[in-house]
């Protein structure tokens, strides 16, 4: 199994496919596999993620400050961890696993490695994620679906400062278990930071 986790807006999905392209591996996608894990997830098991699914996005962004949406996110409670083991076992176990997963910490990603240099958590700095949550939020409709009608400045601006602290645990959480961390600041292009991972991967 090989890992690619970290914080959003660094690139993660771009460096996975070009890790996958010409290769024999099963690639998992966490955001995609996001709505199975709403439809399993119960009060008992998955209580913070659960009461979010029936919050509006005023409720999930504007009401708490960052840091009550930080502590209030269910992966760092370990509530997203099993649904996502879950999936991974589902999937052919003839090639190798290569997962792009934002939700799960370097303590949880530790436990499922062979070796820590098959993990690698990407943290863009705030100026890169700034300019690529707003690319991706430029879409009425895109931004729309994720945070309503409340105002799309106002709500990239809670997202940013939750991602920052989020950031910050997955350092913590990385250098604790001695798993690498991959600075992106826009000076190295996906296909650089690709082919680093691929030396260590494969």
């Amino acid at each position: 199994m090989r890992w690619i986790g970290g914080g959003t807006g660094a690139g993660k999905t771009t460096v996975t496919g070009l890790l996958a392209r010409g290769r024999e591996v099963t690639v998992y996608d966490g955001d995609a596999g996001e709505a199975g894990y709403l439809a399993r997830c119960t009060p008992e098991g998955q209580p913070r993620l659960h009461a979010l699914a029936g919050k509006s996005p005023a409720e999930k962004w504007l009401v708490p400050t960052p840091e009550e949406a930080v502590a209030a996110m269910p992966s760092l409670h370990g509530e997203t961890f099993p649904l996502v083991v879950e999936d991974l076992r589902a999937l052919p176990a003839d090639r190798p696993l290569l997962v792009d997963d934002f939700r799960t910490l370097p303590r949880e990603v530790a436990r499922l490695l062979a070796r820590p240099g098959h993990a690698a958590f990407l943290l863009p700095d705030p100026d890169f994620r700034r300019a690529a949550l707003s690319a991706r939020y430029a879409d009425p409709e895109r931004a729309r679906a994720n945070w309503g009608d409340a105002d799309p400045a106002v709500m990239l601006g809670r997202r940013l400062a939750r991602d920052l602290l989020w950031d910050a645990e997955i350092r913590r959480q990385a250098e604790a278990f001695g798993l690498p961390v991959i600075e992106v600041d826009g000076r190295e292009d996906p296909g650089a930071v690709a082919g680093r991972l691929a030396d260590a991967f494969f």
